[in-house]
């Protein structure tokens, strides 16, 4: 396939982090790390220079194991990433870091004493938005945002506090997001442009977000790219 992505360096994150209470317990969440493998896989043939961050994932992947980075914790991904922010010309930030993570964590097994207890968290780093802060003119951010309520709203505020190029929307419904094959995205642009997509299977969905990624690394996408034929866009209205 003729790309202009191919040698581009990516960084891509992928899976959810697992932030410890103790040695056996901690806070996660759904994510199955399926749609960052599948854009990491596809971008891989491509001929791109991909480096997969994955948090804990139970994934047969075609994607070069030594190239997948292995983390468990928020803290563990950042600073795995941060080692790739000079260097990298796109990041695909496709991870659900947990956004919050316990204040203590303990070293031995907590035992249930009392019938009620108090877990206090604080908020954990958000890697977009540190990446946001230092990227430079050329490099080329991608975030995902799963929303259930005011949803271009918040995917907007998403975009511009942490310096994306395109945010993708996931969908949390059933069929069309963790845990599942399929998925269903609508993708907004640094314009503001809405493009909605159907329900596909993920391996598609991946190819449909690299296509906008190439779109928004270069000016104009080579003659064999057509996206009029595999989404609606409109101008985004409130």
């Amino acid at each position: 396939m003729d790309t202009s992505l191919k040698n581009k360096k990516v960084l891509i994150t992928a899976g959810p982090t697992r932030e410890y209470i103790d040695p056996v317990r901690f806070i996660s969440n759904e994510s199955s790390g399926k749609m960052g493998y599948a854009i990491a896989e596809a971008l891989h043939q491509m001929g791109a220079d991909v480096i997969l961050v994955s948090g804990p994932v139970f994934i047969t992947s075609t994607f070069p194991k030594d190239r997948i980075k292995n983390v468990l914790t928020g803290k563990e991904m950042y600073l795995e990433c941060k080692k790739y922010f000079d260097s990298i010309d796109i990041a695909v930030f496709c991870a659900a870091v947990a956004d919050y993570a316990p204040k203590v964590t303990s070293n031995i097994k907590i035992k249930k004493i009392e019938s009620e207890t108090i877990l206090e968290l604080q908020k954990n780093i958000d890697i977009a938005f540190e990446f946001g802060i230092v990227k430079k003119i050329k490099q080329k951010s991608i975030g995902f945002a799963l929303e259930t309520n005011n949803i271009h709203e918040n995917a907007i505020n998403k975009l511009e506090k942490k310096n994306f190029d395109l945010v993708v929307l996931n969908s949390p419904n059933k069929n069309e997001g963790f845990g599942y094959n399929t998925n269903k995205i609508t993708i907004i642009d640094a314009d503001l442009s809405v493009h909605v997509f159907p329900i596909k299977e993920k391996k598609e969905v991946a190819l449909d977000i690299i296509n906008f990624i190439e779109k928004t690394y270069q000016e104009a996408l080579p003659e064999n790219h057509n996206l009029a034929n595999s989404s609606v866009s409109f101008p985004l209205q409130f």
